[in-house]
């Protein structure tokens, strides 16, 4: 089955209670969602809350302990992986490679990576191709993770951490890039504490602690409801 995007039937993911365990600790508890296409939705959350064991589950990384977890109705495996990009927090670059291998080696992978939409996000992002990424600072290297994930033409983004290492100024340049991602047909989905640069891009914000979902819904809708920012909701869910 060729998994697509069909004009109608924009639920792209869903997840009904779905857990996972290692050992004695519960990294997910119950976390029952529904993804839809076009938008942008932000996995809110201190570190341990739980955001990328649901995001690696998600791509496909991670079995669940229980619970379902379904791309366009399918389970997610073989076929759903074709359409979907993680990208990780942690180093995913060989020590040898430079920013061209890089390229090269998400080419060999990934049949829908556009070689030439790299090129374009590397000279955005003020990156050469002979750089060793071993050599990349901090900042630099999480360029490098944005610009080869988003050349992929995936249905669904999966963005760990995207703004971490960023100083103030890149990070205005990494959202404007994300943004033009984002078309009726596909969805990026952010993991983030820092909610105040996300807060004024993102359609949908979901709040996780402890495994759970505290609190999920269309941004202005929760606003609406609670009377506070999305920032503040923040300070008051982890306080």
């Amino acid at each position: 089955m060729v998994l697509s995007y069909q004009k109608g039937a924009n639920k792209m993911l869903e997840c009904k209670n779905l857990m996972k365990r290692y050992m004695n600790k519960t990294a997910v508890e119950d976390i029952s969602l529904k993804i839809e296409s076009g938008k942008i939705y932000a996995l809110l959350g201190p570190n341990g809350s739980g955001k990328t064991t649901w995001m690696k589950m998600a791509a496909g990384l991670v079995k669940p302990s229980s619970g379902t977890i379904l791309f366009y109705g399918e389970k997610i495996g073989k076929n759903s992986k074709k359409h979907i990009a993680y990208m990780s927090t942690e180093p995913f670059f060989y020590s040898f490679m430079n920013i061209a291998d890089v390229g090269k080696y998400y080419q060999d992978f990934f049949e829908d990576f556009d070689p030439i939409k790299y090129d374009n996000l590397l000279n955005r992002m003020e990156l050469s191709k002979k750089e060793k990424a071993k050599d990349l600072s901090s900042g630099m290297a999480a360029k490098l993770k944005i610009a080869v994930t988003l050349a992929r033409r995936a249905q669904l983004f999966l963005l760990d951490e995207p703004l971490n290492g960023i100083d103030i100024i890149a990070r205005d340049l990494i959202i404007t890039t994300i943004l033009e991602v984002v078309t009726e047909k596909n969805t990026v989905i952010m993991s983030s504490h820092l909610v105040d640069e996300l807060e004024k891009i993102i359609h949908q914000a979901i709040f996780i602690k402890e495994g759970k979902v505290a609190l999920s819904g269309e941004v202005e809708q929760i606003r609406k409801e609670h009377g506070k920012s999305i920032v503040d909701l923040y300070k008051q869910i982890y306080a």
